[in-house]
């Protein structure tokens, strides 16, 4: 694991251990298991015709600093849906992203479409917490854990019908993304060495990725024209965060991106 990556996860674990602290396991799963959110199928918001959009809701980055302060989940989401996303992904690390699993209970109270929880999932412990806030889906960062861990995740999600996205950013991760049998692959086009973007990492991918998986492209997507040149080459959907929440209008912003603008 890259020094970046490693602070990012250290940094999960300190909080997560907190929160365990606070609520033990037992009453997580208890509070996951009954949990009665309507289901929102996260890949199948994937699968419609074209490329879908998922929107992020992202109050800071470690490279970019503070990205949009004063206004409230629920109205960032709310636009979003306005503007045509096909699901939302709502960052609730905190140390470095101002996240909070609260965030996700806005997001799930202010609009219909479902959700990811996007975060550094490193402990069943996440997955109860993600089900129980109203997730429909978590992120699960290939280059974060062992082959063996992610595939102890993978399997407890889908024991909570939550989706996964397991994410990708080198040919090795994709290797672990197969052998697990991921069915959703998130490209990350950023690199989290030293936080630079390629899109042509999505390209150089996806050429090893097989049928019948579902393909998401994240970071870098900033013109409709380049979801039309992804959409071409069989991406499913992007995943995009700082081009709409920097939008002085976030629900033009999605409609332009979806192709929905005049």
């Amino acid at each position: 694991m890259n020094p970046r990556l490693e602070g990012l996860v250290a940094a999960t674990r300190q909080a997560l251990e907190g929160r365990r602290a606070a609520a033990p396991l037992e009453e997580v799963r208890r509070a996951a298991l009954e949990e009665q959110h309507e289901a929102r199928p996260f890949s199948e918001a994937l699968a419609r015709p074209g490329t879908s959009l998922i929107a992020e809701h992202k109050r800071r980055s470690p490279s970019a600093g503070a990205i949009r302060d004063g206004a409230t989940c629920a109205e960032i989401v709310a636009a979003y849906a306005r503007g045509g996303a096909a699901a939302l992904s709502i960052l609730t690390e905190e140390a470095h992203f101002g996240g909070s699993l609260q965030d996700l209970r806005e997001a799930r109270a202010a609009s219909d479409l479902p959700i990811l929880r996007k975060d550094f999932t490193i402990d069943p412990y996440m997955l109860f917490e993600a089900k129980a806030a109203g997730a429909d889906a978590v992120l699960l960062v290939a280059g974060s854990m062992r082959e063996r861990d992610a595939d102890e995740l993978l399997t407890t999600a889908r024991s909570l019908d939550l989706d996964a996205v397991v994410e990708i950013s080198r040919p090795d991760e994709l290797d672990t993304a197969l052998r697990i049998d991921a069915d959703v692959i998130g490209i990350n086009n950023r690199d989290l060495e030293d936080f630079t973007v390629d899109i042509t990492r999505t390209f150089e991918l996806l050429t090893d990725v097989p049928a019948g998986k579902t393909v998401v492209s994240e970071s870098g997507i900033v013109y409709r024209e380049q979801i039309e040149e992804l959409e071409r080459v069989g991406v499913d959907a992007v995943l995009v965060g700082e081009t709409v929440m920097r939008a002085e209008d976030p629900e033009d912003a999605v409609r332009r991106l979806v192709g929905g603008a005049e």
